[in-house]
């Protein structure tokens, strides 16, 4: 059984009674969970506890929330109040815990889907995709990860240039790996809005975006909890608000099936 999770963003309980619902078998199944491991629920360090004790049986993508941990423990930026990461920063495994996030991939193909937090470029295909994934995987891993970290945020560049180098070149990808929802045709991102309902004029859902590289290529993403579950032939969304009181999703997707899965969730944060 092959299985793609929605953001799990701490919430260990609701992730250990859908891995129950599933059957999941770690000796037999696979998962990919799709980002946003940690942050906002009541239990960042249970859930990668409970990540790593699966081993090789877990794909874990980073996301958003993922990176601020690693930028909080640098000192790149302060803690939010709506933060839950004092587990892990304060757990005496917190090296561990912050050396295992950091190798985390960005972008992966398993079971036939191309999986992301966030979303991609329209003029990027899946080998642009993965190659752009190897280059900020490369240094999330290196030696100057507070350097990486610190030139990681801001909204500048918006669009995609084979000539973008240095930080401009990853932090455009970061941003469109992590944080993109809407995209002008041009693939011009927007950064700020994120009511699935208020997409800004001349923008549309990423991955609406004529021509986009990647149509017709089955695409897995969360990220973007106020548009709630998209299954379409070749496209999975699956942030369905876990953290806000809405449902955590997993899609099984082996031998030709499409198999939806969710549990109820408490709320564990307000939106605001």
């Amino acid at each position: 059984m092959n299985l793609l999770v929605g953001d799990l963003q701490g919430c260990c309980d609701a992730f250990d009674r859908l891995l129950a619902a599933t059957g999941f078998s770690p000796s037999r199944d696979h998962l990919v969970v799709l980002g946003d491991l940690v942050n906002r629920g009541p239990g960042s360090l249970q859930v990668l506890q409970r990540l790593h004790a699966l081993g090789g049986a877990a794909t874990c993508l980073l996301g958003n929330h993922d990176l601020h941990l690693l930028a909080v423990a640098q000192g790149v930026r302060p803690m939010h109040r709506t933060d839950t990461l004092s587990d892990i920063l304060e757990s005496a495994q917190r090296e561990a815990w912050l050396d295992w996030v950091r190798h985390r991939p960005l972008a992966v193909v398993e079971c036939g889907w191309l999986c992301v937090h966030a979303g991609v470029p329209p003029q990027w295909d899946t080998a642009k995709v993965l190659a752009m994934a190897g280059e900020v995987q490369a240094l999330l891993r290196g030696p100057d990860l507070h350097g990486f970290l610190g030139a990681m945020y801001g909204n500048e560049p918006v669009r995609w240039s084979e000539s973008l180098a240095g930080a401009d070149r990853l932090r455009f990808a970061i941003n469109a790996f992590t944080r993109m929802r809407f995209c002008a045709p041009d693939g011009t991102l927007d950064l700020k809005t994120k009511d699935a309902a208020g997409a800004p004029p001349g923008y549309v859902p990423w991955f609406d975006v004529p021509g986009r590289r990647t149509q017709g290529t089955p695409m897995a993403f969360g990220h973007w909890s106020t548009l709630g579950l998209v299954n379409r032939p070749d496209l999975l969304g699956l942030d369905t608000g876990c953290v806000w009181g809405g449902a955590l999703t997993a899609v099984r997707v082996d031998g030709g099936r499409r198999e939806v899965m969710q549990v109820p969730c408490e709320q564990a944060q307000r939106p605001g």
